[in-house]
């Protein structure tokens, strides 16, 4: 692998993760991280879970990013009297001809904002399993792909629990990411008073990128190398979620229901090398690993009744995890 050759690629395509940057941040001030968080989902093909209180802008920052990169754009507001058929589409009967014809959903776009997903009844949230996973969809005997890049960003509120479903498990662990947004700085949220209680239009955000362009940020992805020390090391942070006592946690024996699943080591795997590519390296280092770990894991830890009396949090586990595991 030439990673010299890699390297010259993530430097001349960084600039179109800047014209991505300068597009969203017309609106969004402050929250780096999430648009990373977002930008590491939309290199790496993988889909994310953006939480946080109301008033934040997690839906404007998901449709900035859809119009920064002129890819078609559909939201779905989640209710509790939504049916599948809203989301993925169903048969129609035409009375003229007697036949039955498809009418497809809003799943059917690049990028889909499921906006307040816990909102919806778990039948709602089932059908997006199979569009999330296997990018088709089934509508009456046909299965349909879906558009290439297709990324489905959902938000959800952690403060209301009346009227609200919780995310299954089988759900959530479809998320690459799981992005904790809170609230900006004060020097943010003045910036944010200045910018937006003047009378004047709101800043437009223009399409700056193609399809192509992503589709040859992921084709650089696939170059992006990963150490076997590094491979390991993620391995290793894996499995002590699953087996704390083995990796020197006695402290977190019994506090862990369900560890990780394989698809965690395969998205901790392709986070860190599309973190890799943020900072303009053509190879992944422990430290990429450590930056995304938590937004990785925290969905896919299930604690227990124990841990949850003693109030601790998947992030405390994945902190104590990171602190112990030996850095290669």
């Amino acid at each position: 692998m030439d990673l010299q050759k890699t390297t010259n690629q993530i430097q001349q395509q960084s600039e179109i993760l800047a014209k991505i940057r300068q597009e969203v941040n017309k609106v969004i001030v402050g929250q780096e991280k999430l648009i990373d968080r977002m930008l590491i989902a939309l290199i790496s093909g993988g889909h994310i879970l953006l939480e946080g209180v109301p008033g934040l802008a997690k839906t404007t920052a998901v449709r900035s990013l859809a119009q920064a990169l002129g890819l078609d754009f559909k939201r779905i507001s989640f209710t509790p009297d939504l049916l599948p058929a809203d989301v993925v589409g169903t048969m129609i009967y035409n009375p003229k001809d007697a036949v039955f014809y498809p009418k497809q959903g809003p799943v059917f776009t690049n990028l889909l904002l499921a906006d307040e997903i816990n909102r919806a009844p778990a039948k709602v949230q089932s059908a997006l399993l199979e569009a999330m996973q296997e990018h088709q969809v089934t509508i009456g005997e046909t299965t349909y792909k879906l558009p290439d890049p297709f990324l489905v960003m959902a938000t959800q509120n952690p403060i209301e629990q009346e009227g609200t479903y919780p995310l299954p498990e089988a759900q959530v662990d479809r998320f690459m990411l799981k992005c904790i947004v809170n609230h900006p700085s004060r020097d943010d949220e003045r910036r944010i008073m200045n910018r937006f209680t003047q009378k004047q239009s709101a800043p437009e955000v223009a399409a700056t990128v193609t399809a192509q362009d992503v589709k040859a940020l992921r084709e650089t992805l696939d170059q992006v190398y990963c150490d076997e020390k590094v491979g390991d090391y993620i391995l290793d942070i894996v499995f002590a979620t699953r087996d704390p006592k083995a990796h020197g946690l006695q402290a977190l024996e019994g506090q862990i229901q369900f560890g990780a699943s394989p698809r965690a080591t395969l998205c901790l795997n392709l986070a860190s090398r599309a973190n890799a590519m943020l900072h303009g390296r053509a190879y992944a280092t422990p430290q990429d690993v450590k930056e995304i770990a938590p937004d990785v894991l925290r969905h896919r830890i299930l604690l227990s009744y124990e841990a949850e009396a003693e109030e601790l949090t998947p992030e405390k586990v994945i902190a104590t995890i990171l602190s112990t595991i030996p850095v290669p």
